[in-house]
C-alpha cells in the first residue's frame, strides 16, 4: 500500500512536532513519523531561548510555555561560594521547562491542527529521492510518496544515513552528570537569585544549576572522564567537594550522565530532503542551544515551504543560512565548555577575571546576546 503527502517529517520529537504544526496551520498535508512507540521519559533540554519562544509562538504555544516554565532571567558566576559577577540576559527570559511537557503541548497542538498525523511506531527504512518527490519504505511493509521529506531524527539520524551524508566532528567536548531535583530547604538558593542560572566556576570544574517549574533545580557537574552511571551517592560528592554550601539531594534522584560533543552534517538539503535540528547539527547541550536551534531551522523551512514553488538556489540558501546559525552557536557552546573545564591556579584566576571583564559594559551585551541565541 502506497500513502501520498505532501510532507513527511521523520521524528516527532520537538524540532518535528514544532515543524509539523507550522505545517498543519498553513494547510499543509503532513505526517509525521515517530519510531517510538511511547515519548522518551528521559531528563533532556530544558531551555527555551527567546528566538526558540518566538518560533512556538508562531506555532501556537508559545502562551503555554510562558504561563508554565520557570523564567531565567539572570546568570550569576561564583568560585568558592562567591559571586564574581551577574549578568541579566535580556528583557525576555530564556524559560525552563522540561522537553517531556514542551512536547507534550506541541503533540496536543498538532491533534488539534491535524488529528492522525502524529504516527507512532513508524519506522523508515528506505529511502528514494526524486526530482519531484520522495518515494519510502516503512518497515511494517507501507510505502510514502511525498513532495517533500524532513529527517528531525535527531543525532543518530535514520535519514541522514540512508542518504549518505557526512557528519563532520566541531571543536568542544566533555563528561557531565546531571541531576533534576527539588531544591533543598536547607540550602535554598538565595530568594533574590530564585530566577538565576548559578555557575560555580571551580577548580575540579564548572557546576550548574538551573531554576525548573515547581520548585525544582537542575544540576549539572562536569566530570574528568566519561561515566556510564552513577549513583546519586558519588554526584552529591562532587557537589560536596566543589561547593561551599552543597544542597542535600533526595537519594531516590536519578543521575544522567552524558558525554558533550559537536558535529555537522556536510549538507542538510539532499534534493528535496531537508535535515533540521539534531539531526544537521549536534550542539554540545552546555548552554542549552540545541532545541531552540532546530526550531529556528524548522521556522525558516517552512518559510521557504510557504513561498510556492522552490527550485535549488532557494534550497541552497536555506541551507547555507542555517549552517551559519549551527557553526555559530557550536563555536558559543565550544566557549561554553572551555569556561567550565578544570582549571587552578593562575589558569583559574585568568579565567575569573575574564568572567568579571565579560560582565561589564560593552562586553555584557554581547555576552547576553549569546546567552540567549540573539543572532541566530
Amino acid at each position: 500500500m502506497t500513502g501520498r503527502h505532501e510532507v513527511a517529517v521523520v521524528g516527532g520529537g520537538a524540532v518535528g512536532l514544532l515543524l509539523a504544526c507550522l505545517l498543519a496551520q498553513r494547510g499543509v498535508d503532513v505526517v509525521v513519523l515517530e519510531r517510538r512507540g511511547q515519548p522518551s521519559t528521559s531528563a533532556r533540554a530544558i531551555g527555551i531561548h527567546p528566538p526558540g519562544l518566538a518560533a512556538l509562538d508562531v506555532a501556537g504555544v508559545g502562551a503555554s510555555i510562558r504561563r508554565e516554565g520557570a523564567p531565567i532571567r539572570r546568570g550569576i558566576a561564583l568560585s568558592g561560594g562567591r559571586e564574581v559577577a551577574g549578568l541579566r540576559l535580556s528583557a525576555e527570559p530564556i524559560r525552563s521547562l522540561p522537553q517531556l511537557r514542551t512536547e507534550t503541548l506541541l503533540r496536543e497542538r498538532l491533534a488539534a491542527l491535524s488529528p492522525g498525523a502524529l504516527r507512532s511506531g513508524a519506522e523508515v527504512v528506505a529511502l528514494s529521492p526524486g526530482s519531484a518527490s520522495v518515494e519510502m519504505a516503512l518497515a511494517d511493509g507501507r510505502r510514502l510518496v511525498v513532495d517533500w521529506l524532513v529527517g528531525a531524527d535527531g543525532v543518530r539520524s535514520t535519514v541522514r544515513e540512508l542518504l549518505g551524508i557526512d557528519w563532520l566532528p566541531r571543536r568542544g567536548l566533555g563528561a557531565y552528570a546531571m541531576v533534576d531535583a527539588m531544591e533543598d530547604a536547607a540550602a535554598r538558593t538565595d530568594p533574590a537569585a530564585a530566577d538565576a542560572a548559578l555557575l560555580h566556576l571551580e577548580p575540579d570544574g564548572i557546576v550548574e544549576s538551573f531554576p525548573m517549574p515547581g520548585g525544582m533545580r537542575r544540576w549539572v557537574a562536569r566530570l574528568a572522564a566519561p561515566a556510564d552511571d552513577m549513583p546519586i551517592e558519588a554526584f552529591q560528592s562532587i557537589l560536596d567537594a566543589r561547593l561551599r554550601e552543597p544542597p542535600l539531594l533526595p537519594a531516590a534522584a536519578r543521575v544522567s550522565t552524558f558525554v558533550a560533543q559537536q558535529r555537522i552534517v556536510a549538507r542538510c538539503a539532499h534534493g528535496r530532503v531537508v535535515l533540521v535540528g539534531d539531526a544537521a547539527h549536534e550542539v554540545s547541550p552546555i548552554g542549552g542551544q540545541g532545541m531552540s536551534l532546530g526550531w529556528l531551522d524548522a521556522l525558516a523551512l517552512d518559510r521557504m515551504l510557504a513561498g510556492g514553488p522552490v527550485d535549488a538556489s532557494e534550497i541552497e540558501r536555506y541551507a547555507r543560512a542555517r549552517r551559519r546559525s549551527a557553526e555559530l552557536a557550536i563555536r558559543r557552546a565550544a566557549w561554553n565548555m572551555a569556561m567550565g573545564a578544570p582549571a587552578s591556579g593562575v589558569a583559574l584566576g585568568a579565567r575569573l577575571a575574564f568572567a568579571r571583564a565579560l560582565a561589564l559594559p560593552p562586553a555584557r551585551t554581547a555576552l547576553s546576546r549569546a546567552f540567549t541565541m540573539r543572532g541566530l
